[in-house]
């Protein structure tokens, strides 16, 4: 959409059921920050809100853990989360919470409206069920075996190590989370969302941008992986969603009937974006409407709505809250969902369950002074594309060789130089010279640059090209030398420092999306008290002749060793932590044991299965037979490093297919708690294929 006349712009709610690490920095909330900073310095009329998504099972099993009620959990962390967000410079217009009783108001007015529109249909089918607490087991409730990539530990709402998005039924060898044991399946009633319905409409919004022929966004502006797993999803068929579920946590369902029920989380949830705008404009004296629904009059969205998201979150926010927004008749459709692929720590997956993850208070408490520093790193590394990867040491080389040798250093030497010719008076510049002429129209074209990277979402780019602003104001003063010239031509010295005082001043306004304190802490520096916008980014009369400016004043600081090998001890005990607090697995009986049958084996070849990353097809010396096995263990081990291995095999597990090959054992593993896989071997000594192990 070209000028709209206002923003909306959502970051995803995060669970208030634990702190916040740099993973959802990465993912959501900087990059929508950076975004709308920039807005706001073009004097765009923007609403960013956020809030904390207080519903769904992940609460009440973290309650639960803790002993205490959801409600101690969502209050605990809504306002630990809230202040970790401002004190990192996260500039939220509101940051609502979906418990608040606003919400929920709002959450069942649209659950009405767009039943009675006849959205939904309901229908009985069989759930699980857990026997022991009389409880039906919805989304984390349940856990098994990932169908797609066998992790073990999935949930009945998505496999967090392959990230594929799962239903309850899709688990192998379900159990309850609550009780561990075996669910039964037990008939119960909901309200589903029949998305098959909406298939044709949403493939021509997704790849055209257009619904009945209107052009209501740019497709070419959405990021590939994103329109690559909205396409997956409906060209595979979408189906029929439940948008209610069995819980005594959420928003009840308002309707006869449905006692015991709430309302499905990702219906819940996305309603938050809309009742935060709400409570916002009430506060503001604004008109909510007019953020988030069509011009009654024109028939036209003057609002362009924005959803920054994890990958993870790509299907609700791109697929079905469009539904709901579609259904409900009048509301404006995303113009653009920007995710962002995710983010890894020091070589392995941020986990919150391991507790392998840079937690933001945590960062905050040790290190206040050093908030835009993270940001810019952060930035650099932003996963928009693929994942990407933190690392202690990465960091210390971006803030040392890149904020304070370039950016630091450019601004230091100006500023001091300043002071020491001109008593901190701007001079008053003579003449221009070609060379000068050339690094004005640099940066301008650097200026151009950084704003059309940043409509297009491209936020590691423009951080890039505000950087090289910095870069070119170096190899100016190293080229001129004004320290030398100052004994032989004083008067073209005053043309050098005035322009290098224009570009610091210009960077302080490059930077302002990024690092907010920094650029504020150099225009201070600078003494520039008005208020800079981004028009007059590229401008070369930012600082007047006979304005003052202040001193110098480091603005970045070198990260010692001592800081680095800190943090990864740190990160060390946790990963130790982890394994000391990795608690046995549920008591088996004798006679349980007894029925595995494992034998060894040895395996004869080893290929890759054609469009996975983890599996190899075996094909495994059983003594009296060969069999094919299907294992997980190709990012451990290359086909050609396991042919000959001598390895346990469980034997009678019933035959499955994986990826169309039928799979006739178990290839027995251990697994080390940064995920590395060895194998069980048989014995130190050679034994014969088929031999028992015992």
């Amino acid at each position: 959409m070209e000028n709209p006349k206002k923003y909306t712009v959502t970051a995803a709610l995060p669970y208030a059921n634990g702190p916040l690490h740099l993973g959802h920095l990465a993912g959501a909330y900087l990059p929508s920050d950076i975004y709308v900073r920039y807005l706001k310095l073009n004097h765009r009329d923007v609403v960013f809100v956020c809030g904390s998504d207080e519903h769904g099972a992940a609460i009440t099993l973290r309650a639960k853990k803790e002993g205490v009620s959801p409600q101690e959990i969502v209050d605990k962390y809504h306002e630990l989360n809230k202040k970790a967000f401002t004190d990192f410079g996260i500039d939220f217009s509101i940051y609502h919470r979906t418990s608040a009783q606003d919400h929920q108001k709002m959450a069942q007015e649209f659950f009405l409206e767009l039943n009675e529109k006849d959205t939904f249909t309901k229908k009985t089918t069989e759930q699980y069920y857990d026997e022991e607490n009389n409880q039906f087991l919805a989304d984390r409730y349940i856990s098994g075996e990932c169908p797609k990539c066998q992790n073990p530990n999935a949930y009945g709402d998505q496999c967090e190590k392959c990230g594929s998005d799962l239903s309850p039924l899709d688990l192998i060898n379900p159990k309850s989370t609550i009780s561990g044991n075996k669910p039964i399946l037990k008939e119960t009633s909901h309200w589903f969302l029949p998305m098959e319905r909406h298939e044709e409409w949403l493939t021509s919004w997704i790849q055209e941008g257009k619904i009945h022929g209107k052009q209501l966004h740019n497709p070419k502006e959405w990021k590939n992986q994103v329109t690559g797993q909205v396409m997956s999803w409906i060209n595979s068929g979408l189906k029929p969603r439940a948008m209610t579920r069995d819980l005594n946590w959420g928003v009840k369902v308002p309707l006869e009937g449905a006692d015991g029920k709430v309302l499905y989380v990702w219906l819940d949830a996305p309603i938050g974006y809309i009742s935060a705008t709400k409570k916002w404009a009430e506060e503001n004296g604004k008109n909510w409407e007019d953020y988030w629904k069509v011009n009654q009059e024109t028939g036209e969205a003057d609002t362009k709505l924005v959803h920054f998201i994890g990958k993870d979150n790509i299907v609700f926010h791109a697929i079905i809250f469009p539904i709901l927004l579609k259904q409900h008749g009048d509301y404006v459709l995303p113009d653009n969902v920007p995710a962002n692929e995710f983010l890894n720590l020091e070589g392995d997956k941020l986990s919150t369950s391991r507790n392998w993850a840079v937690w933001l208070h945590e960062y905050l408490e040790e290190f206040p002074d050093k908030v835009d520093e993270l940001r810019y790193v952060l930035t650099s590394i932003m996963p928009e594309n693929k994942d990407s990867e933190f690392t202690w040491k990465d960091f210390q080389d971006r803030v040392n060789n890149e904020l304070v040798a370039i950016f630091g250093n450019f601004v230091n030497r100006v500023v001091v130089l300043t002071n020491k010719y001109y008593e901190g008076v701007v001079p008053t510049a003579g003449e221009l010279s070609a060379e000068d002429k050339v690094m004005l129209e640099e940066v301008k074209s650097i200026s151009d640059k950084i704003g059309k990277s940043v409509e297009q979402y491209r936020f590691r780019e423009a951080m890039g090209e505000a950087m090289n602003i910095a870069r070119a104001g170096n190899k100016y003063l190293a080229d001129a030398e004004p320290w030398k010239l100052i004994k032989t031509d004083p008067e073209r010295v005053k043309t050098i420092m005035k322009i290098a005082l224009q570009i610091s001043a210009n960077l302080s306004i490059a930077f302002a999306p990024f690092m907010p304190k920094k650029a504020k802490q150099l225009q201070v520096m600078l003494g520039i008290e008005k208020e800079l916008d981004w028009n007059d980014l590229g401008s070369f009369s930012l600082l007047q002749e006979n304005e003052k400016i202040n001193k110098a004043e480091l603005l970045f600081n070198k990260i010692e060793d001592e800081l680095v090998t800190s943090q990864l001890a740190k990160l060390e005990k946790s990963k130790l932590d982890n394994i000391l607090e990795t608690p046995i697995k549920e008591e088996i009986t004798f006679e349980d044991f007894t029925k595995l049958d494992i034998r060894t084996g040895v395996i004869l070849e080893a290929e890759k299965v054609k469009k996975t990353k983890k599996l190899l097809r075996l094909k495994v010396d059983m003594g009296n037979e060969s069999r094919t096995i299907v294992s997980g263990i190709a990012e451990s081990y290359a086909p050609e490093e396991v042919i000959g291995k001598q390895v346990s095999v469980l034997v009678n597990l019933a035959p499955r297919a994986i990826k169309g090959i039928e799979s006739q054992g178990m290839i027995l593993m251990a697994e080390n708690n940064e995920g590395k896989l060895s194998f069980v071997n048989p014995s130190e000594d050679y034994i014969n294929a088929g031999d028992g192990v015992s």
